[in-house]
């Protein structure tokens, strides 16, 4: 057998024989393509935004599903981001003074405060989407089907491995 390492599988009773190499070669490709979709991402996004970087693009992004949910408090964006209310507060007051985003008191209830999208937001947002559907649709014309299935199956377990890991640093609260 070549150089196999046998690993448990979670939540399963099987264990999978894995070659040493597609091991090191799966643990490259993954952070090359994390850090490659950001690199890129925020290039393209920057080509026509230059004033934004891409941590303001994602806060805008937020805001924006946010508002079309009609869920648009500080707290409520503040949590979908996992970032502090504080972070939150000075990222918008910036994003604001960029003409990205506008802060007004609730209508009905005046102590919570509401966060929208301006059309500068809208139209950052909408190239910011524009980037992953092209990203997303290059991927489905490179397989069949039946391999797409497959590997929206393993996206799927990377991004539960990831909020596990988010849950236990923040000790179970998410």
């Amino acid at each position: 057998m070549h150089n196999c390492k046998r690993f448990e599988l979670q939540n399963n009773s099987e264990s999978v024989c894995i070659r040493m190499d597609s091991r090191k070669e799966l643990n490259h490709f993954l952070v090359d393509v994390f850090n490659e979709i950001l690199k890129t991402e925020e290039m393209c996004v920057a080509a026509q935004f230059s004033d934004l970087s891409l941590r303001e693009i994602h806060v805008i992004e937020a805001v924006c599903r946010a508002a079309d949910g009609k869920n648009n408090s500080s707290t409520s964006i503040a949590s979908a981001l996992r970032i502090t209310a504080g972070t939150l507060t000075t990222t918008v007051s910036l994003l604001e003074k960029k003409g990205y985003l506008k802060r007004y008191r609730d209508e009905e209830d005046r102590r919570f405060i509401r966060i929208c999208p301006t059309e500068a937001g809208r139209a950052a947002d909408s190239i910011h989407k524009g980037f992953h559907e092209e990203m997303v649709d290059h991927v489905l014309r490179a397989i069949p089907e039946e391999e797409a299935a497959v590997f929206v199956r393993a996206l799927k377990s990377i991004s539960a491995f990831f909020k596990n890991k988010h849950k236990e640093k923040k000790g179970g609260n998410l």
